[in-house]
């Protein structure tokens, strides 16, 4: 059964730095949730106090609503997947998935080399079958006989996998298990590791520094920096609707444009010309986020920004290309990166004489991000009144 994790007011203090500051959690039973962030934020060592792998200075873990935090790991009904793999180099596939079988079920006389075959033979033959179980959800098969060295990253990477299955776990805990793959088969694996989480119905806390993992595997994420969740929700909700600067920054690729603008009588205003958006704020100075995805060439009635773009290079991605150059605003440059199509970028470089002209672009109004100095999110509506951001 998926089991239910919460972390209330988790605190770890190391030599007077605060890794955790104060962390606070619900992770539903059977959720896919992400713990996504730089490097450092402490997304690594929450996984290991959950797992009971590393002790915290104040706070509390519960599983199923009851307290683990005195209990062993091996007592907390988690399984960890190690970025490392962690296997053992002299055992076959099948000794590795069943280590920790033979460790909870058989006894030290029955794990004998020698001898320990003379007793638990029934034991023996259920964890076999368990064993085989496991290696058959993650196509190990074949392998079964096989030492680590003969395996493929991709491959010692699932006999990880099968080893934390075999004990029917509630909880997966992953720890940037794709991190020492390469790019194909880090996208072959995260498919499979989709396929395991709705195969299996148990709950995966996964920790990546990689935000495409996290917006492509998870039902939701909870950014973290410097030890602190910054922003929980789905990914949806971290793209589109960013609580400050900060997630808007991390969360999508390319990194998304910050221009200067003003908000003048309810009105956003930029590069002194008024927009579409109506700004439930008194007059400032603020920041509009525009992602590269979410701009065109402009209309003749545009109302949204207006961008004149000066392209320095381009960076073809198959059927897109990202258009990175800068931009004006008020006087000064600002760096500036739009995504068209290839068709589209065939006309604009014609249309400016092969980037010797500045193109003319519009931002979807629906899609301008608008924060305040502090740099925290301000709700903007279109004339309409529907939310634009």
């Amino acid at each position: 059964m998926p089991s239910a994790v919460t972390i209330k007011r988790l605190k770890k203090v190391v030599g007077g730095k605060s890794i955790l500051k104060s962390i606070d959690l619900a992770v539903r039973p059977g959720e896919f949730l992400t713990l996504v962030g730089p490097s450092g934020c402490g997304k690594s060592t929450l996984l290991r106090v959950i797992s009971g792998l590393t002790e915290f200075t104040s706070g509390s873990v519960l599983i199923d609503d009851k307290e683990v935090s005195e209990l062993a790991p091996r007592e907390r009904g988690v399984a960890m997947v190690f970025q490392s793999y962690a296997l053992y180099p002299h055992m076959s596939v099948a000794e590795n998935i069943a280590t920790p079988l033979n460790m909870a079920e058989l006894s030290s006389l029955e794990r004998a080399p020698l001898i320990g075959r003379l007793f638990g033979a029934e034991k023996r033959r259920s964890i076999e079958d368990r064993v085989r179980a496991a290696a058959r959800l993650v196509e190990l098969e074949p392998y079964l006989q096989m030492k680590p060295s003969q395996l493929s990253g991709g491959q010692r990477q699932r006999v990880a996998i099968a080893r934390a299955m075999v004990r029917r776990p509630g909880v997966f805990l992953m720890d940037e298990p794709l991190s020492n793959l390469d790019a194909r088969l880090r996208t072959h694996m995260r498919g499979k590791i989709a396929e395991l989480h709705q195969r299996l119905g148990a709950t995966f806390i996964y920790v990546t520094h990689d935000q495409s993992e996290a917006m492509t595997l998870s039902d939701r994420i909870a950014l973290m920096m410097e030890g602190e969740i910054i922003q929980l929700g789905t990914p949806d909700e971290l793209y589109e609707r960013p609580d400050n600067i900060r997630v808007a920054k991390f969360i999508g690729s390319p990194e998304i444009n910050l221009l200067p603008a003003l908000v003048r009588s309810g009105r956003l205003i930029f590069n002194g010309q008024a927009t579409a958006l109506r700004i439930a704020s008194p007059d400032s100075t603020v920041t509009i986020g525009i992602r590269a995805q979410r701009v065109h060439t402009a209309d003749v009635d545009a109302d949204g920004p207006l961008i004149q773009l000066t392209v320095h290079r381009e960076e073809t991605l198959g059927e897109d290309v990202l258009l990175y150059g800068e931009t004006a605003v008020d006087g000064r440059s600002y760096p500036f990166v739009a995504r068209a199509s290839a068709k589209q970028t065939y006309q604009l470089r014609k249309e400016s004489s092969s980037w010797n002209k500045p193109i003319l672009l519009e931002a979807a109004s629906s899609g301008v991000l608008v924060f305040d100095e502090q740099g925290e999110r301000i709700v903007s509506r279109l004339n309409g009144m529907q939310e634009a951001a």
